[in-house]
């Protein structure tokens, strides 16, 4: 049986430099002796001498950190013993809080097993009679404005060693400690769990797609066709022959806002656009101009085309669809579409949530039909008049729809989930990390 935590709320305070603590909670530095037993930055063994590197030595480096949330497991580079003693470096044994000096500051983990460690990242070999090395991965997090203010700039923010050192962080009794790490970790696991859900759920959709795609519904002859082995009822055709497509408002800054505005409309831009196709919940702005005809406007059931791509060269975005849908609390049964999107106006009778899913499938494929140089922006011509569509019957075009509409109503639940999950987390670190929430230690 688990065992019971019980919450109570502080009432002793004293003011301190880091703000209000428990009275019986103490401030030191990350760098006393009290704390840590030292902190060290790493080096990178010379590349071009071959016998350093290829070793059974884990090798963390900043690209590590950032994949992982919180253990280390696994890095993508290994050095040898002899890479370890010819490069100034130490083996930093396991339980260890590692932190990024440069670029990401205050990006904290726990190394699962003993590294060696780049130049840009500190290493917090812990006293371990005073100090739990959870509790110290998240009151870091918590406290890590003080890193952000002190950093320093030359051609990127950075940290030095004393900086970290010179980290004044709260301390309750090791066994507070330990209890408000258990906590923390246990929703961190709850996190983690919905994200292995989430990811599998993401997997099974997209065999899904493959599946539903190919093969159909109850099909057993099939034809050959340019886009593969396809049901043999089934058609084949192209965008243009489908639907026109048409580029949306081409607006001037004044005329867009962040807030609702009298007299305007929603505005979908590239921002209202997820990677892979969708919707973004909060992806909306306003638009206010007397400039507005009628082919700047998107109503329900509409689907639009992302013709331009978010950053550089990357194409995540380009050709990225989404179906309209209005927030409930919009009361106009029309909204605007910017000049980076174009909306698919559908020639034939087809299921709209069907053609939505397809696109969202074969959206990759847009990314050969680029043009530009530092930002893609998509052929339409071109796209619409070689990507070949899969066409079911209306009917199974339903069925279709419906069988990965249930799946994307699952992983909405799921991201909700997390999304409740991460704010319980957040409440807890306020409380808990500040005393104003205690628990009681036996």
């Amino acid at each position: 049986m688990a065992e019971k935590v019980e919450f109570y709320r502080e009432t002793e305070f004293k003011d301190t430099e880091i703000g209000r603590i428990p009275k019986e909670w103490e401030v030191a530095q990350l760098g006393s002796e009290n704390v840590s037993i030292f902190i060290k930055s790493g080096s990178t063994p010379l590349k071009k001498v071959k016998e350093y590197w290829n070793g059974n030595i884990p090798f963390v480096t900043q690209s590590d950190m950032t994949k992982v949330d919180r253990y280390l497991y696994e890095t993508s580079e290994k050095i040898t013993d002899l890479g370890l003693k010819n490069s100034n470096l130490l083996l930093i044994p396991e339980d260890s809080v590692l932190l990024s000096m440069y670029g990401t500051i205050g990006k904290v983990v726990i190394n699962k097993t003993p590294v060696a460690i780049s130049q840009n990242i500190a290493a917090i070999i812990l006293n371990k009679k005073n100090v739990n090395h959870e509790y110290l991965f998240y009151v870091v997090q918590k406290y890590s404005f003080q890193l952000k203010r002190r950093a320093k700039i030359i051609t990127l923010k950075h940290l030095d060693i004393q900086i970290i050192k010179n980290m004044l962080l709260p301390f309750p009794s090791l066994q507070e400690q330990q209890k408000i790490a258990e906590i923390l970790s246990t929703v961190d696991e709850a996190i983690q769990k919905t994200d292995d859900i989430i990811a599998k759920t993401e997997r099974l959709k997209k065999g899904l797609m493959q599946e539903l795609f190919t093969k159909g519904i109850g099909h057993n002859e099939f034809k050959d066709t340019e886009i593969g082995r396809i049901p043999k009822e089934w058609e084949v055709k192209k965008i243009r022959e489908i639907g026109e497509l048409s580029r949306g408002l081409s607006y001037r800054g004044q005329e867009k806002f962040a807030e609702e505005v009298t007299g305007g409309y929603l505005f979908l831009t590239l921002n209202s656009i997820k990677e892979g196709g969708g919707l973004k919940e909060d992806g909306w702005s306003w638009i206010r101009t007397d400039r507005l005809r009628e082919r700047h406007f998107v109503r329900e059931g509409d689907i639009v085309i992302a013709n331009t791509d978010i950053g550089m060269q990357r194409g995540h975005i380009l050709g990225a669809p989404a179906l309209i849908y209005f927030p409930s609390w919009y009361r106009k049964d029309r909204a605007v579409y910017s000049m980076d999107l174009s909306k698919l106006q559908l020639k034939s009778n087809l299921h709209h949530k069907f053609l939505f899913y397809y696109l969202s499938y074969v959206q990759p494929i847009a990314r050969k039909y680029h043009t530009g140089t530092n930002v893609w922006h998509l052929n339409l011509d071109a796209w619409s008049n070689e990507l070949s569509i899969p066409l079911p019957p209306l009917h199974e075009q339903q069925k279709i729809a419906e069988i990965l509409s249930t799946v994307d109503k699952k992983l909405e639940i799921l991201k909700q989930e997390k999304v409740k999950l991460e704010r319980i987390k957040q409440w807890f670190m306020e409380e808990l990390l500040t005393g104003r929430i205690r628990v009681r230690v036996a």
